[in-house]
């Protein structure tokens, strides 16, 4: 039998994006947040650079909007991008309020800003280099403080219940979220009046990456089988520069350290990135990563070098102390030696399809952060600017809620139905399929694709799903089988939207369409229509 809740919002994930959300909202409502595992652990935390705002008199609104429509290529939706760089001041504001304590210059009041890839002016807020954490630790601690929040760890989603889903009539709406209690494998089913999935990106889907493990595309799973739309799936932004090192698991090196001066080499020390774009390390993420894979693979290497040793020790450890000590721990003195990197799935540029409030195309039912697609980023997220959307749209997103609370009457959530399914006796069988999706992405769906690897990906992700849908129908659900059946997901979505892109486009890049299209547009799958 499962248990019940009973809350006016049920938020899935404790990012920048679902803790703002809650915050706006807990005053007047009660708010449910669940997080797969503990209430800290997610991909704000390990966000170092920091974040994109007009906060200088000598930067303007039009520039920080040119700037995101130049590294997304084009593709990006200008209402959205507007809407989040008119908002961008009033965030951070919102954030300070907050208490998050971001750096300034010396003893003043100024606060430091930086520059990163992509930017035509130094418009970077940040602590120094491990800016999410600053705003995790904050946001968890007032969350944590206020009366009307509750937080329920180690629960992973299973489903969105739907009143469609309950054969109830009308326009179909969530009402609620079946999840798996990891401490005893109790089925929970948790009840809302709004829903909203803040639940990350899908990096894991592929062999290597700078995310967490919680990064299985979850929420884009969920809202998919629900009955959403979701846009722009073949563009994942593989971060160019991650610690190589096997104990580090690709620790993430931060834009700004190319920002402030690094330089990447080649083993022997050549300077090679001016080959690929006059802007050199500055380039956006999509060239820089392509332009390392490149050296890579023509010269049959594991890795390239990032070296900022030129740069005084000091300025090194003050503005990168995380990095710097990180580094240290496996044998690398940055203020010293270049350090080797390596590029690695690191975020998720489409997702949901949202409007400027975050609402999908099921009545109450939100998503935001990584999980959404708004339009912000095109084919290719500008540095520092995710932060941004997470804080930007979840307000807008309390704002829209806080407008149609009330407007429901509540819905009774049956029980989860485990009567004929048993515990399973060969756990092998995800294991051996969760290498294998995780591999064939990585060789198949990576930094460079052609249409004979894709078509080779799609082939064995279809038959990854009916195994797995098998597995599912006939067993008890574990957090691993939950996992890699929201990952066979993402990937399938990930492999047919680039299968249907013909064109190089941002973080899109084929052998056999090298050249951009004009005109291009998203491309928008619907779990309606065939692709």
């Amino acid at each position: 039998m499962s248990r019940h809740y009973q809350h006016d919002i049920v938020i899935i994930g404790a990012g920048a994006a679902g803790l703002t959300l809650a915050l706006e909202l807990a005053d007047k409502h009660s708010v449910a947040i669940l997080t797969k595992t503990d209430i800290r652990e997610g991909s704000t935390l390990y966000a170092q650079g920091g974040v994109a705002a007009v906060l200088s008199d000598t930067d303007t609104i039009d520039s920080h909007i040119n700037d995101t429509i130049d590294a997304g290529v084009e593709l990006g939706d200008p209402e959205a991008i507007r809407f989040t760089v008119e908002h961008s001041k009033e965030s951070i504001d919102w954030l300070i309020d907050q208490g998050v304590p971001f750096t300034r210059y010396g003893e003043g009041d100024e606060y430091h800003l930086t520059k990163e890839g992509g930017h035509s002016h130094r418009r970077i807020i940040h602590s120094a280099d491990a800016t999410g954490l600053a705003i995790s630790k904050t946001l968890i601690k007032n969350a944590t403080d206020h009366p009307n929040i509750d937080f329920y760890p180690d629960r992973v989603a299973i489903d969105i219940v739907t009143t469609k889903k309950l054969g109830l009539p009308g326009e179909n709406r969530a009402v609620g979220v079946y999840a798996l209690n990891q401490e005893d494998d109790v089925i929970e089913a948790f009840h809302g009046q709004f829903i909203s999935l803040a639940c990350g990106g899908s990096s894991k889907v592929y062999l290597y990456t700078s995310n967490p493990d919680t990064a299985s595309g979850d929420g884009i799973a969920m809202a998919w089988r629900a009955g959403c739309r979701v846009g722009n799936m073949e563009f994942n932004q593989f971060h160019p520069t991650c610690l190589y090192d096997a104990k580090a698991k690709t620790f993430l090196i931060s834009e700004a350290v190319r920002g402030e001066g690094g330089k990447l080499l080649l083993p022997d020390g050549t300077h090679f990135m001016s080959k690929f774009d006059p802007r050199a390390e500055l380039a956006p993420r999509d060239i820089v990563a392509r332009a390392i894979d490149h050296e890579m693979k023509r010269l049959g290497i594991n890795h390239v070098l990032l070296d900022i040793s030129h740069k005084d020790e000091d300025f090194i450890k003050e503005h990168f102390p995380t990095i710097y000590k990180r580094c240290l721990e496996y044998g690398h003195d940055m203020t010293k030696d270049p350090i080797p990197v390596v590029p690695a799935a690191h975020y998720t540029c489409g997702g949901v399809v949202v409007d400027k409030h975050s609402a999908t195309d099921i009545d109450n039912l939100y998503a935001i952060g990584e999980t959404a697609y708004t339009g912000l980023h095109g084919a290719n997220r500008l540095a520092s600017n995710s932060l941004l959307e997470c804080i930007v749209f979840a307000r807008s997103a309390a704002n829209h809620i806080a407008k149609h609370s009330n407007k429901h009457e509540k819905v009774t959530i049956p029980d989860w139905d485990e009567s004929k399914v048993t515990n399973s006796d060969e756990d092998v069988v995800i294991t051996h399929n969760w290498q294998e999706l995780r591999r064939f992405m990585w060789d198949y769906v990576g930094i460079v694709r052609t249409d004979k690897r894709l078509l080779r990906a799609k082939h064995r992700v279809d038959l990854l799903l009916s195994e797995i849908q098998e597995f599912y129908a006939n067993y008890k659900v574990s957090n691993d089988l939950l996992e890699l059946r929201n990952l066979a997901m993402v990937a399938d979505l990930i492999i047919r939207s680039a299968m249907s892109r013909k064109e190089s486009r941002g973080l899109h890049f084929t052998l056999d369409y090298p050249n951009k299209q004009e005109p291009s547009s998203p491309t928008i799958l619907s779990p309606h229509k065939p692709s």
